[in-house]
């Protein structure tokens, strides 16, 4: 029988075929509900199988992006033992040697898809300017507008008939540096779709119905007919302004309209509503922002949407910037381990079973880390000479851990990573050439990756 994908018009379904009496829609419902026994245990490696030989399958990228900056020493790179560890206890993972955080014991199960660089040494402790190296590449400087990560990914993997936005951003904490958000050079084709209502998730909206795509329906009364009308009339004055003021700006507003009524006419749309999951599956998750926007972004990816940002940042919609711990780090990083964690873990085994992992990489970052040495009010602050990233999933060999700090977390001991080289590494992941190049808006060739970014070549497949 033939397998449900839930992929629609676009030709990047994810699935073949699977055994008669169930689609894979039945089987994943099962399996959510903990009902798929030993009896099913086969069908995991047959989807993957499938998946895995389909001729339009291509890489895409779920970026968890963690605002303020969170504690390596806390999470990834424990230091034990020492003054500057801290009360935060280690844990063993799927792979012998490698330990995390006890605060993420769900993740640990996952280690075997995950690869931990734990000796990025960066240049920029400032938020503003780190958010940006960090999202770009390139450190902000002179005229040229950098675009973000998942702006350039998107012009190379997506394409210009997709019924859904090629980048979306969910719940983004744009506060510390819009450019850092934004296409840049790029322009508003390639600027993505923000989705997550910070205000409503304040005052205790649920979080799946902040998530979803606002004003796509027509107005009462009015029929296609009459708007296609409408559409043609307005596309007729906008080509006229852009002729007497050519230029980006002018552009960004008939290229919104065209994807929003692209959206309008596509069942594609229904991937924003969570409602369409089992239950058990959204707890798993977790019912809050994060969580269900994790959950989200596996529902964009599976319908063909080659980059999804989630952004962790703040507490379930708290005022603090996130993983800006410099007070109360212990607290504060057990309560965000606590969204982070069932969330990840369950995104990372949801994209397992469905024969995604594969070919989507995941990758979590922040803008630097913490200091190893705890500061008067019991926190940590600005730290980016030795800190965490993990890449998991597509184009990665995981299980394994790149880089060493010194026992007091202090310093890069082996293998130092730039933020030139990790967005390199990730960009070669997803089977993109780093070296390539766009023009700029000052007319200047830029390459996807700093010229001098050196790939972690340990991490690729």
């Amino acid at each position: 029988m033939a397998l449900e994908t839930g992929s629609l018009r676009n030709s990047r379904s994810r699935g073949a075929g699977l055994a008669a009496g169930f689609s894979r829609r039945d089987w994943l419902k099962l399996a959510a509900f903990g009902v798929a026994g030993s009896s099913l245990s086969g069908w995991i490696n047959m989807l993957a199988d499938e998946t895995a030989k389909h001729p339009a399958r291509k890489r895409s990228c779920i970026l968890l992006w963690m605002t303020g900056g969170p504690s390596q020493m806390d999470t990834f790179d424990l230091k034990p033992g020492h003054e500057n560890g801290g009360p935060i206890l280690e844990i063993e993972t799927s792979v012998p040697g490698i330990r995390i955080s006890e605060h993420l014991p769900k993740l640990a199960e996952q280690m075997e898809h995950l690869a931990i660089v734990r000796s990025m040494q960066t240049r920029e402790g400032d938020h503003s300017r780190a958010t940006y190296h960090l999202k770009t590449g390139y450190l902000p400087q002179g005229p040229v507008h950098y675009p973000t990560i998942g702006s350039a990914l998107s012009k190379e993997l997506g394409w210009d008939g997709a019924e859904l936005p090629n980048f979306v951003s969910i719940a983004p904490n744009r506060l510390l540096n819009p450019a850092a958000f934004g296409p840049g050079f790029l322009g508003p084709k390639y600027a993505p779709l923000i989705v997550g209502n910070d205000r409503a998730r304040r005052r205790g909206q649920d979080a799946a119905q902040g998530l979803r795509v606002k004003n796509l329906a027509l107005p009462t009364g009015i029929t296609i007919e009459q708007a296609d009308a409408r559409l043609a009339l307005l596309r007729e004055m906008e080509n006229e302004f852009q002729d007497r003021h050519p230029g980006p700006a002018a552009k960004a507003h008939p290229t919104a309209y065209e994807q929003a009524v692209r959206m309008m006419r596509s069942e594609a749309v229904g991937a924003f509503n969570l409602d369409d999951e089992p239950d058990a599956l959204r707890e798993a998750y977790g019912r809050n922002a994060f969580g269900q926007g994790c959950l989200l972004a596996r529902r964009l990816v599976e319908r063909g949407v080659p980059f999804v940002e989630v952004s962790l940042s703040d507490l379930n919609g708290g005022n603090a910037i996130g993983w800006d711990t410099h007070q109360n780090n212990f607290d504060n990083v057990k309560n965000l381990c606590g969204i982070l964690d069932p969330a990840w873990a369950t995104l990372m085994n949801d994209l397992h079973l469905r024969g995604m992992l594969e070919d989507t990489l995941v990758v979590w970052m922040g803008e630097f880390g913490r200091t190893p040495k705890i500061n008067p009010q019991y926190g940590r602050d600005h730290f980016q000479l030795a800190w965490s990233t993990v890449l998991g999933g597509g184009g990665i060999r995981g299980g394994q851990v790149i880089g060493k700090t010194s026992p007091d977390g202090m310093k890069v001991d082996d293998q130092p990573v730039a933020a030139p080289d990790f967005l390199a590494t990730i960009i070669q992941a997803l089977g993109v050439d780093p070296t390539k190049q766009n023009f700029s808006n000052v007319g200047r060739p830029i390459r996807l990756a700093d010229p001098e970014a050196k790939l972690i070549k340990e991490v690729l497949v």
